[in-house]
């Protein structure tokens, strides 16, 4: 979560340069940081249920989905440094 954060923080770097774009890149850093953090605490209380039963079952959905949200920002930061035109 924090490396998004600061993956989103230096987007702004490109704002002057480009415009929106990393500007709303950085707020979706943000925003997918904030999810994560939201469901942390679910996460949490179901790690502690299935250590207390003595059965943990993987978050497949949570691991996918930060994968893929990850993946997606990464994607899109390379656009604004490579393929984006200078203004």
């Amino acid at each position: 979560m924090l490396a998004l954060v600061v993956a989103g923080v230096l987007l702004l770097r490109w704002v002057p340069r480009y415009g929106w774009f990393p500007l709303g890149l950085t707020l979706l850093t943000a925003a997918t940081a904030l999810a994560i953090t939201a469901g942390q605490a679910r996460r949490y209380r179901r790690s502690a249920r299935g250590i207390r039963v003595g059965r943990i079952e993987a978050d497949v959905v949570g691991v996918l989905g930060t994968t893929a949200a990850v993946a997606l920002l990464g994607a899109l930061a390379l656009v604004v440094v490579v393929a984006l035109p200078l203004r």
